[in-house]
């Protein structure tokens, strides 16, 4: 059984080596953006209250996004493991992890230098991914994430892996870390 979180900024290429991992490995990928995507699309008692927010343009309430994370985690898919994709994002979250007993085996740290980031970002051709934006993206992400690597990494539990190599060579580095 295989626990993995994916921490990394974005353009870090966490949704796509989640999916290649998950594929490979043959684990659940939890992605809180799908979560939120399958409980709308469901109906579900959540995915109505989360949709209410989403249609009004504004954040998704934490302890909504907690209680889809719970609902996700108690399925039976993910009792051989998980990965998850953009959660926790904070440390609150992390500790939430803990509170379902749901602790996870290792932390992926995905590194990729800013100016890398930038690049990869800008060539999405996405109307908010200007320069400026994507520079603040970065700002926010490190301080949301920093306490979050210093948590895991205090819990001998971070693993940075340098995302700025080719697609399958970061998948290669990642599979040594499910099968050791």
């Amino acid at each position: 059984m295989a626990r993995l979180i994916f921490l990394g900024p974005p353009g870090a290429g966490k949704g796509t080596q989640a999916q290649r991992l998950a594929h490979l490995s043959n684990l659940p990928h939890i992605s809180t953006g799908d979560i939120l995507r399958s409980a709308v699309a469901q109906k579900t008692d959540l995915g109505l209250k989360a949709r209410s927010y989403m249609e009004q343009g504004e954040l998704v309430p934490d302890q909504l996004i907690l209680d889809l994370v719970r609902q996700r985690l108690s399925q039976f898919d993910t009792q051989v493991g998980w990965i998850l994709d953009g959660f926790p994002r904070n440390v609150d979250q992390a500790a939430f992890l803990d509170e379902i007993d749901q602790s996870c085996d290792h932390v992926v740290n995905l590194e990729v230098p800013d100016e890398v980031l930038i690049d990869r970002l800008l060539k999405r051709k996405r109307p908010d991914d200007t320069e400026e934006v994507i520079r603040r993206r970065l700002e926010v992400y490190r301080e949301e994430t920093a306490p979050l690597i210093d948590l895991y990494r205090d819990r001998q539990q971070l693993v940075s892996i340098n995302g700025n190599q080719p697609v399958e060579s970061v998948t290669t580095d990642l599979q040594k870390l499910v099968h050791s």
